[in-house]
């Protein structure tokens, strides 16, 4: 491939849209961050990050680099055609996301947790490994199964919904039906919810409540020792379904450490049914908050024959 050639990688998540042109090898070079305020309506977020994307464009063409294609991720359910088909968070159903993107250059639209779990597989610490598992934790929890380099999207694109569906269950002591779900109990904005209840105070940021429990707060060690029993859990089933080689954790949540890190990794082992593999490598994913665009540039440049 040609030095020039470079692609547009953007992650478009709830609070921000990070974007970047990416080089082949994967190189960032350069980067932009812009909030999302998905609030607004799904038109309005589409044509910033188009506007983003054509500001990078122009950017590329000033360096005498050659944009050959674009890739999109995005923290919704996104179809084997890259159509947007949830809108939990970015309201972009039914909007010809990929169509406008393709007018600056080959589009590919991905779901975010699938472009950052081929970018740790290309680049990052999933590298080496046939079978690994990518979980993403911070305003969501995401994952994606990673085939010889490859993110398994299954039979519509429906994959990585980790923790979105309830898990009911009955109280063994009061009969109680109860519907669990992990977004709820793991996820930040779950950490800062369950923190204010307890504690009867308002942070905003899961950062806040991590801050609290490491000063030694009470509440917020509950909630975070809570929530990553409960994540735990969920791995742990994971593990003994897939048997990856390895756990790669991304996301801001899950690359922060701590006792929300430790407290998830003694629960992921304990939950690990077959002491064969309960040593398996479970590692902080290596491209950081950047493995989303990059992932998105890299998985449009392999996929996009003009490209290559």
């Amino acid at each position: 491939m040609n030095a020039s050639v470079c692609a547009i990688g953007l992650d478009v998540g709830g609070t921000k849209i990070a974007a970047g042109l990416v080089s082949p090898d994967g190189k960032v070079l350069t980067k932009r961050v812009i909030p999302t305020l998905p609030e607004r309506g799904g038109k309005a977020v589409l044509e910033d990050a188009l506007a983003l994307a054509e500001s990078l464009q122009q950017e590329a063409t000033a360096a005498g680099r050659n944009v050959s294609a674009v890739g999109i991720g995005v923290a919704e359910l996104v179809d084997v055609e890259g159509n947007v088909t949830s809108a939990q968070t970015i309201p972009w159903r039914g909007l010809p996301v990929q169509e406008r993107f393709a007018r600056l250059a080959p589009a590919v639209v991905e779901a975010d947790s699938r472009a950052a779990a081929f970018c740790e597989g290309k680049f990052g610490a999933g590298r080496g490994c046939r079978v690994f598992l990518y979980v993403t934790i911070g305003t969501g929890i995401g994952s994606s199964l990673v085939l010889d380099g490859v993110p398994f999207s299954g039979a519509r694109g429906r994959s990585g919904t980790l923790a979105s569906s309830p898990l009911t269950t009955h109280c063994t002591g009061c009969g109680a039906v109860l519907h669990p779900v992990l977004e709820e109990l793991a996820s930040g904005p779950a950490l800062v919810t369950r923190y204010n209840r307890l504690a009867n105070t308002r942070v905003v940021k899961a950062e806040e409540v991590l801050a609290a429990a490491a000063a030694g707060d009470s509440h917020a060690i509950r909630v975070i020792e809570t929530a990553s029993d409960a994540l735990g859990a969920t791995i742990g089933l994971m593990i003994n379904m897939l048997d990856p080689e390895a756990i790669v954790v991304g996301g801001g949540l899950g690359t922060a450490g701590g006792l929300y890190g430790d407290r998830f990794v003694t629960s992921t082992r304990q939950h690990i049914w077959s002491d064969t593999h309960r040593d398996l490598p479970i590692v902080t994913a290596a491209c950081g908050s950047e493995a989303g665009f990059v992932g998105a540039a890299a998985l449009a440049l392999q996929r996009c024959p003009v490209a290559s």
